[in-house]
């Protein structure tokens, strides 16, 4: 048995790109992609996919070139995850929610040879690239606009020119959906640098093809899926379902502009029955007029990520429709590492108890290695309780290759032989992971550990409490104490004579945290703004909110006031 060795057939390596050619043959007349009057099928995706590839070989697209793409959720946006690769080339998706000066950031920083802009977005994009220096500014080959409006006679280079003029040979076709080895990345996504400055997280095709099987497992997702992209497909490539959709042979209802009026027009029209979305976007299905949509045959299934939805906020989603299901996951993890494996025996739970399980992180998906707690000091796994608190920590196939050109921050990352989160949680007694902070936002207060997480839970079942976040304050005793920052729904909001409301709410939210939670855990300080600083992936930027509190007197008695409310609401627009 050891001498034997791998040869052709059986040594095939793993890439997600041919999940297209498989739908191709599999669904050939089923729709890819709906985009407004915009129709694919599967065999029309493959050969505009096809003939991308071409013409980018043609314009000299070498082996791990860096193509960059500045876009929104439109089809060319999906057909590059596939089209790019398949040149043996690494997709780069930008967050079009960056400013121009991060946008230069990243080019300068990956350094691509190819940049792709939809057109919607020129303006930013020139103003990035006028940012770049001129040596910068050469290293890209070539600038390449995404236009919807565009004549198809138009002889200007443009992407669906690209697609016209290219030449799919039959030897070509063949090596496109054959890469040399698996390990070699297939892209380049950047963090969003809530906690530290955005590195460029390398993925290989291994990684990409065993996360999007564990997704579609994780997820339970069948075949023929309506998949509605309310999550951007620049977030860590849309958690690899780019390319779980093409695995099932699902469609694609692309979606430029996320409101509760599109998010619902396109869920009835097209009979969505999927879509991911971070907890964030759960206030906009809630807000406006939504679809009743309980006389569908089945809920819309939304996979949420990011922080833990609060029991509250899932409860009040799960009444319009929806089943909301619970993945964790990073950048660097290539997307969803954990799901909340639903048990059978919660159902007869208590609707609040079900709520409160659904907020967990759950398990390895079946294509992670391994997954563990581990003590921050000590390194060993911490108990199966519930309550001990520790690092999240990874390790296996699906795990980023490392950050470009930045060997320090990978090894660091890398440290002990697992990839290290940063993320704090417990593990229950059935395995479940819960996450209760970052590493840098426990609070911790006369040497106890508090989790701004579980403080956020509680305030979010006060029917008042629109959005919340819990963060460290100064304290002259304790150390630190939690200082909350709320919105509040808006009919509180538009109540006259607003300083003495605030003031009376400041009290009326200390006495609920009060009667709802250890007194050691309540805050000291309530401070009401109109909105809360978030990244472009809509995340709360807690390090904004850190700025504030560390400025507020803990003894002091101005922390409902008009003027601390002012203040903090220029502070958080300033940072937007």
């Amino acid at each position: 048995m050891d001498n034997l060795e791998l040869c052709e057939a059986n040594d095939a390596p793993l890439t997600p790109i041919t999940f297209l050619k498989r739908a191709s043959e599999c669904y050939p007349n089923r729709t890819s992609i709906i985009y407004g009057q915009t129709r694919f099928t599967w065999t029309q995706t493959y050969d505009r996919c096809c003939r991308l590839t071409a013409s980018l070989l043609s314009l000299n697209l070498a082996k791990n070139d860096i193509v960059s793409v500045l876009a929104q959720n439109i089809p060319a946006m999906y057909e590059m995850h596939f089209a790019v690769p398949m040149a043996g080339a690494v997709l780069n998706t930008i967050n079009t929610r960056l400013n121009a000066k991060s946008i230069a950031g990243i080019l300068r920083h990956a350094q691509p040879k190819m940049l792709f802009i939809d057109r919607n977005l020129e303006p930013l994009a020139r103003e990035s690239l006028q940012l770049l220096p001129h040596e910068d500014l050469k290293q890209i080959m070539k600038v390449i606009y995404i236009d919807e409006n565009k004549s198809s006679s138009s002889k200007e280079l443009d992407y669906e020119s690209l697609i016209r003029k290219g030449e799919p040979t039959s030897s070509l076709v063949a090596r496109m959906f054959r890469i040399q080895n698996e390990q070699d990345p297939i892209s380049l996504n950047y963090t969003s640098g809530t906690t530290a400055d955005p590195k460029g997280v390398v993925i290989s095709h291994r990684g990409a093809y065993l996360t999007t099987l564990g997704t579609i497992m994780g997820w339970e997702m069948g075949t023929g899926p309506v998949y509605l992209w309310t999550l951007p497909m620049f977030h860590c490539n849309g958690w690899t379902f780019t390319w779980s959709v093409a695995a099932r042979g699902g469609t694609n209802v692309c979606l430029r502009n996320v409101t509760t009026l599109e998010i619902f027009k396109n869920i009835k029209l097209h009979g969505v029955t999927h879509m991911c979305c971070a907890p964030t976007v759960f206030n906009i299905l809630l807000q406006g007029k939504p679809l009743d949509l309980l006389n569908r045959s089945a809920p819309v299934q939304v996979l949420t990520g990011g922080s833990s939805p609060p029991a509250a906020l899932v409860k009040r989603v799960e009444k319009l429709g929806f089943q909301v299901g619970h993945t964790y996951g990073l950048t660097e993890a290539t997307g969803p590492a954990l799901f909340c494996e639903w048990q059978d025996e919660w159902n007869k739970l208590p609707e609040d108890k079900r709520m409160e399980l659904k907020g967990r992180q759950g398990v390895g998906m079946l294509t992670l290695g391994e997954f563990d707690v581990k003590n921050t000091q000590t390194e060993e796994s911490v108990p199966r309780d519930g309550k001990t608190m520790g690092e999240i920590v990874m390790k296996g196939g699906s795990i980023m290759k490392g950050y470009l050109k930045n060997p320090k921050a990978t090894l660091e990352a890398f440290k002990h032989g697992w990839f290290n989160t940063g993320d704090i949680g417990v593990i229950h007694p059935d395995g479940h992971v819960e996450i209760k902070d970052r590493s840098k936002d426990v609070i911790i207060s006369g040497g106890e550990n508090i989790s701004s997480v579980e403080v956020e839970n509680v305030l979010y079942k006060n029917q008042k409490v629109l959005e919340t976040a819990v963060v460290a304050m100064p304290h002259p005793v304790w150390g630190e104490t939690p200082c909350v920052f709320v919105v509040l729904k808006k009919d509180e909001k538009n109540q006259e004579d607003l300083e003495d409301k605030l003031v009376t709410k400041e009290e009326d939210l200390i006495k609920y945290c009060r009667e709802n939670m250890p007194h050691f855990m309540c805050p000291r300080k309530v401070v009401f703004l109109q909105e809360l600083p978030k990244n472009s992936n809509g995340k709360i930027l807690k390090s904004n909110l850190r700025d504030i509190a560390k400025a507020l007197v803990v003894d002091g008695d101005n922390a409902g006031s008009k003027k601390v409310q002012r203040r903090g609401d220029d502070y958080v627009r300033s940072r937007l």
